[in-house]
């Protein structure tokens, strides 16, 4: 079996060495070419599995995620939790090949000709979650911080000054069924000022947040959710029924699932997604239904 090592930032071959005890894998390091492995290990969080999420798809390979970034969401929502949980997986893979799973992977695309659009070229793959809004201004600050602040609380911390200083934004949220027409067939879900928009492909984003409680990754959907005007004190005494899930019960949230988004906003704004910028709005948002294959725990 041939088998290509990815190393994050902060990892090393180190890294790597509890999971060469099998004499039987041929190594090679960094991202292979077509053909060139039949399984890839990738050491890192979700913004390196990001980064490297267009190669992943097109190689169609079984990737074993690592947690070893300063967000590890993916690969919590997997169930590899700690490093330990991806070295009992890899070896159940290395004897019978066969916990591998295929996951959806959400997809963000430009609107051409929708306003002034500055957009990555092409569509943009990802994991966990994508957004606009409150979230993308928190992601911003946190990566400003330190990488060893950012693995240890950092999102909560940049969510503090967030609070207080951001504004909700007019943003118009609109969803299509997969079987309408390409011209038509937009209906508006939500026209509102904004504080975050997300649309998520795992129920986990942010170090552990349950944004989606109900979201899985493999039902050809992503779950959203749009949360109104929430004043900055009962928003901060709001924002820890996040990490249970219990957000959805406030009247100013609204979840739902969808195979296909529009998001138009008064003026472009940030779009995040996994942790990373990407590019601004307009945008359409989709899903490609089991898109990546990852090896997970038995």
């Amino acid at each position: 079996m041939r088998a290509a090592a990815i190393l994050g930032l902060g990892c090393s071959a180190k890294d790597l060495k509890p999971f060469q005890a099998d004499g039987g894998v041929e190594w090679r390091m960094g991202m292979p070419g077509a053909g060139d492995a039949d399984v890839i290990l990738l050491f890192g969080g979700d913004g390196t599995i990001h980064r490297h999420l267009g190669q992943l798809v097109k190689l169609e390979v079984p990737v074993l995620v690592v947690p070893a970034g300063s967000g590890n969401d993916f690969a919590s929502s997997l169930g590899l939790r700690r490093v330990r949980d991806s070295l009992a997986a890899w070896r159940k893979f290395c004897g019978s090949l066969t916990n591998v799973r295929d996951v959806d992977l959400g997809i963000i695309s430009a609107v051409p000709g929708l306003g002034e659009v500055r957009s990555i070229q092409g569509p943009r793959y990802f994991c966990c979650v994508a957004g606009v809004g409150f979230d993308g201004e928190v992601a911003r600050r946190a990566n400003r911080l330190p990488r060893w602040l950012r693995g240890n609380g950092g999102y909560m911390i940049a969510v503090a000054p967030t609070i207080f200083t951001y504004d909700p934004v007019p943003t118009k949220v609109l969803t299509k069924e997969d079987n309408a027409a390409a011209t038509d067939g937009w209906k508006v879900r939500s026209d509102q000022p904004t504080l975050i928009a997300a649309f998520a492909n795992t129920p986990l984003y942010g170090g552990g947040m349950k944004v989606a409680p109900r979201a899985k990754m493999d039902d050809g959907l992503l779950d959203v959710c749009i949360v109104g005007a929430v004043r900055p004190l009962r928003l901060l005494r709001l924002f820890p029924t996040v990490y249970s899930g219990n957000h959805l019960k406030v009247r100013e949230v609204e979840y739902f699932p969808a195979s296909r988004l529009r998001v138009e906003t008064e003026d472009p704004m940030d779009v995040y997604a996994d942790g990373e910028f990407v590019c601004r709005t307009p945008i359409e948002v989709s899903v490609r239904r089991g898109a990546l294959k990852v090896i997970v725990p038995a």
